[in-house]
């Protein structure tokens, strides 16, 4: 280490009276503080050691130096090992995930939300309309008690069981957050509340947050066969087998009308055959209906399930989604009911529902609530509602009806009958997993592994391109 020679000057001690220059301040060389200390030119070689001159006695300086270069090459070694710390960053390891495909003409078949034909979101005009009157209206903005605003409720359970129904008068009814919302009530009610087993039977396959809802809600999750891969269609005899030989009282899980994820439905004369198969076993229905309206396009043909259940006597409870049919995906509208035996059961039985409401969410979002409550009572905007979300069922069945046009023009050998077949808005082609890979790694074609694909992401632009692509991996 080597200094060069230079002349630093400090001011003497604030106490001190001797003349400045290089004998100032001899009566202060005791000063541990060391005020009244400046170096003075000492010219070295550089390859000599450092000789340091002082006013004070040489030892006690060149001691108080020694500790003072110490004290500073810590310092500098502490900020050189702090900024090596902070330079490895906690997650300096993570991996760049892949890029995104930037393939201008890429097909997302994995959205689970209604696209228009030019594969964008869509808000129904009837909603337009809906949410520009609640606007008007200047409500306030207080909170909706805890079953929710009391104009939807009752007119949610209207579309649901239809307008004559006996069950509306002992109906225990609350608005939920959306549909995921009113499954987790649901299942909460039956953990606490219902006689037999704590565990409900889902099909085989499922929409995959079922499963989750349902433990989550402390119930055990056990499957009933559903789907037959070989015929790409509802394995009928499997799932009334089940239903069979689950013990008696089980509580089952049936999808109201297109199922997700498959879009494989039972037949009416089917729904009446396993409706008898639960009543036999003295079984307990569950019924969700997320897409009432958009499946067929016609609200009282895809409520057919549950109001034949009721109209035998079950006691059914419903989880009910507004997402879909109204496109208030992010609204979160939803409803649970439950049929109960009579007016006063129906009280205890709403009691309850509010226990259990309030730790969850306290009270649900008033916004679409109220725009749902002013399509389902306004009859010019209920009319036009209906028209709108047939228009939307007609655009899901007719993309698959050009699908499976485009792959017999191509000259596939396949039967793909079970596209047209299928209902809603999801799809099971039959493709396996290895099949959907090579469609996204080679035709920019995405969707989920297990063969599922939204009808929804399909136009009439890229439809062509998705019937080759598939024809090139299935054949």
């Amino acid at each position: 280490m080597t200094l060069a020679g230079h002349q630093r000057q400090r001011q003497p001690h604030s106490d001190c009276t001797a003349p400045r220059g290089a004998g100032a301040c001899h009566d202060h060389a005791s000063h541990a503080d060391l005020n009244c200390l400046w170096l003075v030119p000492v010219p070295f070689p550089s390859d000599k050691p450092l000789e340091i001159h002082t006013l004070l006695p040489s030892a006690l300086f060149a001691k108080t130096m020694l500790s003072s270069l110490r004290i500073a090459s810590r310092r500098a070694a502490v900020t050189r090992n702090f900024a090596a710390v902070r330079a490895a960053s906690t997650w300096a390891n993570v991996p760049q995930g892949p890029p995104a495909d930037s393939f201008e003409k890429k097909i997302n078949l994995g959205v689970g939300a209604y696209r228009d034909d030019k594969g964008k979101p869509y808000v129904l005009p009837s909603v337009r309309q809906a949410e520009q009157k609640v606007i008007e209206s200047r409500l306030n903005k207080e909170y909706a008690g805890i079953t929710g605003v009391p104009e939807f409720s009752k007119s949610a359970a209207v579309l649901a069981y239809g307008k004559d129904s006996s069950a509306l008068d002992r109906l225990a009814i609350t608005q939920s957050i959306s549909g995921t919302g009113a499954l987790r009530i649901g299942g909460a009610f039956i953990q606490r509340f219902f006689p037999g087993s704590k565990t409900i039977y889902i099909p085989t396959p499922s929409w995959a947050n079922h499963a989750a809802v349902f433990k989550d809600a402390g119930l055990q999750v056990e499957k009933y066969a559903y789907y037959n891969k070989d015929t790409i269609g509802l394995d009928f005899e499997g799932m009334v087998a089940d239903i069979n030989k689950a013990p008696n009282g089980s509580v089952f899980l049936f999808h109201a009308c297109a199922h997700n994820p498959t879009g494989v439905d039972p037949t009416q004369e089917q729904w009446k055959q396993i409706e008898a198969a639960v009543k036999a076993k003295g079984h307990f229905a569950f019924f969700d209906m997320a897409y009432q309206g958009f499946a067929s396009g016609d609200i009282h043909k895809d409520a057919f399930a549950v109001r034949h259940f009721v109209a035998q006597g079950h006691n059914i409870c419903l989880a009910q989604s507004f997402a879909k049919n109204m496109g208030l995906y992010g609204e979160r509208i939803g409803a649970f009911s439950m049929v109960c035996a009579d007016a006063e059961e129906r009280k205890r039985v709403d009691s309850q529902i509010k226990i259990l409401v309030r730790p969850l969410y306290s009270n649900p979002p008033i916004h679409g609530a109220r725009i749902a409550a002013e399509i389902l009572n306004t009859p010019a905007l209920y009319d036009q509602w209906l028209v709108e979300v047939k228009a939307m069922a007609d655009r899901i069945i007719t993309m698959r009806a050009l699908l499976k046009e485009n792959l017999e023009r191509l000259g596939s050998k396949h039967d793909w009958s079970h596209i047209t077949s299928q209902i809603g808005m999801f799809a099971y082609t039959g493709l396996t997993p290895e099949q959907m890979d090579q469609l996204a790694k080679e035709h920019s074609v995405y969707a989920t592994r297990d063969g599922r694909i939204s009808v929804a992401g399909i136009t009439s632009d890229n439809v062509g391109r998705l019937a080759e692509a598939i024809f090139k991996v299935k054949g």
